[in-house]
């Protein structure tokens, strides 16, 4: 399979007093969205807001329902915002035709032209901005160029698989040139394995494009932590968190977002005593050291006896014997083979409504109803405000 070429082929060098060397690329401020009115209306997005740079890369990740499509055909002006505005480049483009806002947008579904060919489909967006026709040929080669796919300029979407077809709608989002490139799910109709090879392409795209800012709409929390500058956790129409891939990742700031992105167990605890970033805690009958993040302005401090949620990653638990000193008693619920990994979810003990994931390398087989002893690491993990 063709590369997508690490390049500067369309992308235009930075001009002095171009409004993208100064300020966000993006400004999402206090975008909404609702359909219908008074008490029946759907709040598709509430009081949205982001900022996002030039050259970066923000994955906009979430449950379906979360309102993650909605704000970036908000940004494409695909749908109106009922309240808030939309900024491209310092200019406010919220009540802007699509077609005029200069963005790349490339969709799950592609949305090729099935009578025209690759050529053709890359070309009809210079020609909706008129382009003069003498350069339409040329910045069609040099987009199928980018993505791999010169030799197919000739060939019908039909003709081609479903990578090829998405690499011919990555070359006419940016044949345009665009200073925006929104990607809607682009990776969400492949199969696993296609999914990966396209991944890495992504990634490569990314660093040849080091002017372009990127809106990344996906589910899929391995493209986001793989592709991402930054990430939007989103749910229930509104923005949950927002953070470096890293930060969220090891520090996550809210329940949801611990239990989205990574799957993590959070178990309850009793904050004990506290120094600095390091707290003792009590996990059931178990004391145990853990990371106690800085609260965020104008939240409070952790409190000695305060109830909390401790954060620790299914891959960090251990199964021991039930003779472990250090172990809480657990029973098997289930087990599933992952191929690297078996996923054990248990109840503990004693907290009889709590479950927990372990991951437990190869393929091991438990019994259901058996007794096992889980050691919790030290340190155990992240704690994270209960109820947040």
């Amino acid at each position: 399979m063709a590369e997508i070429k690490v390049a500067r082929a369309g992308v235009r060098p930075r001009e002095s007093g171009d409004p993208f060397s100064a300020g966000p690329a993006i400004v999402f401020d206090r975008v909404g969205v609702s359909y219908g009115r008074g008490a029946k209306a759907t709040h598709a997005l509430v009081d949205f807001n982001l900022r996002v740079g030039t050259g970066e890369t923000v994955a906009l990740l979430g449950p379906s329902g979360s309102g993650k499509s909605t704000a970036l055909g908000a940004l494409a002006g695909f749908v109106r915002p009922t309240s808030g505005a939309v900024r491209l480049n310092g200019r406010d483009i919220t009540d802007l035709p699509p077609a005029k806002r200069g963005i790349g947008v490339v969709l799950q579904s592609y949305a090729l032209f099935p009578h025209m060919r690759v050529a053709d489909n890359v070309a009809f967006g210079l020609k909706a901005q008129r382009v003069p026709r003498d350069q339409i040929g040329g910045r069609v080669a040099e987009a199928l160029d980018m993505v791999g796919m010169a030799a197919y300029a000739k060939r019908l979407p039909r003709e081609l698989s479903g990578g090829q077809q998405q690499r011919i709608a990555i070359a006419r989002a940016l044949a345009i040139r665009p200073r925006v490139l929104l990607l809607d799910e682009p990776l969400a109709a492949l199969d696993a394995q296609l999914r990966q090879s396209m991944l890495a392409e992504l990634r490569q795209l990314k660093e040849s494009l080091p002017d372009t800012a990127m809106l990344y709409v996906t589910h899929d929390q391995a493209e986001a932590l793989a592709l991402a500058d930054r990430i939007v956790v989103m749910n229930n129409a509104r923005l949950m968190d927002v953070d470096t891939a890293e930060n969220l990742w090891k520090r996550p700031p809210s329940s949801f977002t611990a239990a989205f992105l990574g799957g993590a167990n959070l178990i309850p605890c009793t904050v004990g005593r506290v120094i600095g970033t390091s707290a003792l805690v009590t996990v059931s009958h178990k004391t145990v050291s853990a990371e106690a993040p800085q609260p965020a302005v104008g939240k409070a401090d952790w409190a000695p006896g305060a109830r909390a949620l401790l954060c620790i990653r299914p891959h960090a638990l251990r199964i021991v014997s039930l003779g472990d000193r250090d172990a809480l008693r657990a029973s098997v619920n289930a087990a599933m083979w992952r191929g690297a990994v078996t996923r054990l979810v248990l109840t503990l003990t004693s907290m009889p409504d709590q479950l927990i994931e372990i991951d437990v390398p190869g393929h091991v087989h438990f019994e259901t109803g058996t007794e096992v002893g889980v050691r919790i690491p030290e340190p155990a993990g992240v704690l994270v405000r209960a109820g947040s």
